[in-house]
């Protein structure tokens, strides 16, 4: 079998992907995320992604590597990881009873071919109120998670409601798409 690995050091991506039972590794992909000016959050997602698999790609020819980049947005405004409390409190008040798009871009690269889909999951958070915040933060610290709320976790009770067509790109790993993915490139699953 080919190698596979994971241009990713997320715990959360490396969890996904562990659930498909093929062995795969894990390298970081040392690439800097940030916004472009103008950069539409779907380019930037996709970008992000091509970029992660291609920089782990020249490190590991002959391997199919996986890069996953996810965008999350809010009335035009890219939400990123909160990174501690404070921050997570005024991202939560912020998106207290609003949608928030997530554009999660998947990219898989062998050698010359790269093919690239992005999963958009819409989310609509709950009216929060500060202390239903500060009671889920001191459950869950999910300062590492765009928009403060982690949807495998309890971040589900602050979710109204999800429209899109896979749960676990929320998460950060679109896995339907990924197994019709590594199939293009002759890695069957199951």
């Amino acid at each position: 079998m080919t190698k596979l690995v994971l241009a990713s050091t997320s715990r959360y991506r490396r969890g996904l992907l562990a659930r498909l039972q093929v062995p795969f590794s894990v390298a970081d992909p040392g690439v800097e995320e940030r916004t472009r000016p103008g950069e539409d959050p779907r380019d930037m997602s996709r970008r992000l992604a091509e970029d992660k698999a291609r920089a782990v790609g020249l490190r590991e020819p002959g391997a199919i590597i996986i890069g996953c980049d996810q965008v999350a947005v809010a009335d035009g405004n890219i939400i990123g990881k909160p990174g501690n409390r404070d921050n997570a409190v005024r991202q939560l008040l912020a998106l207290s009873g609003r949608d928030v798009l997530f554009h999660t871009a998947l990219c898989v690269h062998a050698g010359d071919r790269t093919s690239t889909r992005i999963v958009t999951t819409r989310v609509t958070f709950r009216t929060l109120d500060r202390a239903a915040i500060e009671r889920y933060l001191d459950r869950e610290q999910p300062y590492d998670c765009a928009g403060s709320a982690k949807s495998e976790g309890l971040g589900i009770a602050l979710v109204a409601s999800m429209d899109g067509e896979d749960p676990n790109a929320l998460i950060g790993l679109p896995l339907i798409a990924l197994v019709d993915m590594l199939a293009e490139h002759g890695v069957r699953i199951p």
